[in-house]
Parts: C-alpha cells; structure tokens; sequence
C-alpha cells in the first residue's frame, strides 16, 4: 500500500442534472455559464512521515502542501484540504489556495499537481506547528521534493 493518498471528495451540495457536474467530479457548475465555481475537496492522506516531507512547502510563510492531481487549477484558486498526518486519527480542514502548478510532463521527472498555500489563521498555524514536529529534523533535509 502507498504511504500517501489523495481522494476527490464528492460534494454534499452537488447538484445533478443536465450541464452540472456529478459528485465527486471536482467545482460544482464549472464551465457552466452563470454558475459560480466552488472550490474543490481534496483528502490528502500521508501514512508515512517520509511522503508528508516529500509534499510540505516550508518555503511558504504559514506553510503549505503538494496536492498531485490532474485536474486543472488556476494560481489563486480556492481548495479545500481533508489532511490526515501520520499516527493521528484526526483529520484536519485546511482551506488553502493554488500557490504554484506543476503541469504535466514536468522536467525532472516532478510529478503532475498543485502547490497549496495554507491560510494565515491560528488554527493553520497550529497545523503547520504539528506537521514541523512531525518532520523534526528532516525538514532541514536535502532529500529532493515535490516541492520548491
């Protein structure tokens, strides 16, 4: 089993019908003309500390993860984030913004996804907190990244 996974979430308002998008698919009424964009759910789910180092951004000032996904983000993009870090049951919301994309058939080798910024809040902060004590030393590593 990998030890990080990402899950599109379906959305509890999606609504169905001819032009608007199902469950699961992503921002509710886009490319639909008229209807407002809805940011999208993403669950990130790192099992080992090894693929969370891999995705964070310390380079951002209240932090930020690597979300590897296909689905087309513009810079400022609003996304929302259901995180679950290693050894902690509890799930933690994040709503962040498209900081930096990877598109794919990046050079190097980088993965296909997206750079989200944590917002400036106390609560993110705890969690940008929580996620450098996980790291540790390792945050200061010069392993390669997904990252900046």
């Amino acid at each position: 089993m990998s030890d990080f996974q990402t899950t599109a979430l379906p959305s509890a308002f999606a609504p169905s019908g001819p032009g608007r998008l199902s469950p699961g698919l992503g921002a509710l009424g886009a490319g639909v003309p008229g209807s407002p964009a809805r940011p999208s759910v993403i669950q990130l789910v790192f099992r080992e500390k090894g693929a969370l180092y891999a995705a964070y951004i310390p380079a951002f000032t209240d932090g930020g993860l690597f979300v590897p996904t296909t689905r087309e983000y513009t810079l400022g993009d609003d996304i929302y984030l259901l995180l679950s870090l290693p050894e902690d049951p509890q799930r933690y919301p994040v709503a962040g913004k498209i900081a930096w994309i990877t598109p794919a058939n990046a050079s190097g080798g980088r993965t296909q996804g997206v750079g989200v910024r944590f917002p400036a809040d106390d609560k993110t902060r705890l969690l940008r907190v929580k996620i450098e004590q996980i790291l540790g030393t390792n945050i200061s590593s010069s392993k390669p990244t997904q990252t900046l």
